[in-house]
C-alpha cells in the first residue's frame, strides 16, 4: 500500500519547501504564474501533509489510517477503561460521601492513565521499527526485483505507519484535553 496512498509527511515537506521557493523566485521576478503554481504546490503539500496523519479510532481498540488498519496495544483499552471506571468510582464516592471509594477510584484511574501510556509508548516504538524495517526492506527487495517480498515489506511499513499514528493520535488529543483544563 505505501507505493501507492501517496500520502508522505517527508514528500509533503520537500513539496512545500519547493513551492515557497518557487513562490518566492515568482514574487522576486514578479511573474505570477510561477508565484500562483509555487502557491498551488504548497497548498497541495499541505494536503498530502494532512492526509498523511488522518487517523480515525474504531472500537475494539482499532486504528485506521490511509495506510491501512492496526491492532491498537491491549495495554491502551484496558488502561482507557480503568481510566473510565476509576472516574466513576470516585464520582459516586465524592456522592456517597465515602472517601475510600473515591481514593480507589483515583487510584485505578492513576493505574489506567499508566497503562494506557505504555502500551502507547509500546505501539509508537513498535510502529517506528516497521515502518523503518519495511522501508529497508522493501528497498532492498526491489532491487533484487523480489516482488512478493516487497510487498510484504511494504504491508509491515504500513502496519507500523498505522500503529505510529494512532498513538499520536491519542497523546495528541490527551494533551488537547489537558491544555483545555
Amino acid at each position: 500500500m505505501s507505493t501507492n496512498d501517496n500520502t508522505s509527511t517527508l514528500k509533503s515537506y520537500i513539496d512545500s519547501a519547493s513551492g515557497a521557493v518557487q513562490n518566492a523566485v515568482g514574487n522576486i521576478l514578479g511573474t505570477s504564474g510561477d508565484q500562483a503554481e509555487g502557491q498551488a504546490k504548497r497548498d497541495r503539500a499541505q494536503a498530502e501533509h494532512d492526509a498523511s496523519h488522518a487517523t480515525v479510532k474504531l472500537p475494539g481498540g482499532v486504528t485506521a489510517t490511509p495506510a491501512g488498519v492496526a491492532k491498537d496495544d491491549p495495554k491502551r483499552t484496558e488502561g482507557s477503561w480503568d481510566q473510565t471506571v476509576g472516574s466513576a468510582k470516585e464520582a459516586v464516592g465524592g456522592v456517597l460521601g465515602s472517601e475510600e471509594l473515591k481514593q480507589s477510584g483515583r487510584q485505578q484511574n492513576a493505574e489506567g492513565q499508566s497503562k494506557e501510556a505504555a502500551g502507547q509508548v509500546k505501539d509508537f516504538t513498535s510502529g517506528l521499527g516497521d515502518r523503518a524495517t519495511g522501508a529497508l526492506g522493501s528497498a532492498a527487495a526491489g532491487l533484487v526485483g523480489d516482488r512478493s517480498k516487497q510487498e510484504e515489506y511494504n504491508a509491515k511499513h504500513d502496519t507500523g505507519k498505522t500503529l505510529q499514528r494512532g498513538a499520536e493520535h491519542d497523546i495528541n488529543k490527551q494533551a488537547d484535553a489537558a491544555a483545555r483544563q
